[in-house]
């Protein structure tokens, strides 16, 4: 008699790793090359939000691809170097806070990595996005996949790319303007960061004022202002 299988949940969850199984599916199709593409900085209250693009060598992934934030700093830091020296085309582009304010952070996101695909000496005939949305405008077809970070070699790559150049510009303002210990939490809203905010008020360009709690803080001199 055939053993039946189990429909009860497992005990620990299973992480995947990504692989290359999505850019061969899109290679076999005739979609060559294929660009994986991701961003950070989404949530900060501070600084612009980075995009990558990679075309990775399929003859030369660097081992231990995976999603930025499920990587040490040092492993980030020793893979974007193997990324920039193995991939057949890195790209990065930015959108500052202030673009962000003019906009909303998600079109700000997907504007940036169509900018950073733009920016790719060698031009792919298909993309991969990590999210839910493909950004309007690419220069080739597009394809979202949902934890694509956790799914594509190619998207895990352009997420350490575009970590480690956003981390990199943030530790440059830290150096700039000491105050606020942005080379610590990188523009988040940690307690360190509220309590600088708090002390010394927002960094024109580099807060951003549509995010709470700027935009709360100005709804709230409005209303003080019409009572007056």
């Amino acid at each position: 008699m055939a053993r039946r299988t189990s429909d009860s949940p497992p005990l620990f969850e299973i992480i995947a790793k990504p692989d290359f199984s999505f850019e061969r599916s899109a290679m076999r199709d005739g979609h060559a090359p294929v660009a994986g593409m991701d961003e950070a900085g989404r949530g900060p209250l501070a600084g612009p939000v980075v995009a990558a693009a990679v075309i990775l060598n399929p003859r030369r992934i660097p081992k231990g691809l995976d999603d930025s934030k499920r990587l040490t700093f040092a492993q980030r830091e020793t893979l974007f170097d193997e990324i920039l020296a193995k991939a057949e085309a890195v790209s990065m582009a930015s959108v500052s806070a202030e673009g962000i304010d003019s906009v909303n952070i998600l079109r700000a996101s997907l504007e940036a990595m169509r900018r950073a695909i733009c920016g790719l000496h060698i031009k792919p005939k298909m993309a991969l996005a990590d999210g839910r949305d493909v950004p309007p405008g690419l220069p080739c077809l597009g394809r979202a996949l949902v934890k694509g970070d956790q799914r594509s070699q190619s998207i895990a790559a352009a997420s350490i790319v575009a970590k480690v150049m956003r981390d990199r510009m943030m530790c440059g303002c830290g150096r700039a303007d000491q105050r606020y210990g942005f080379e610590i939490h990188m523009g988040y809203a940690t307690e360190r960061h509220r309590s600088a905010i708090e002390i010394h008020g927002a960094v024109p360009r580099l807060h951003r004022a549509s995010f709470a709690p700027f935009r709360i803080a100005a709804e709230a001199e409005i209303e003080v202002e019409a009572l007056v």
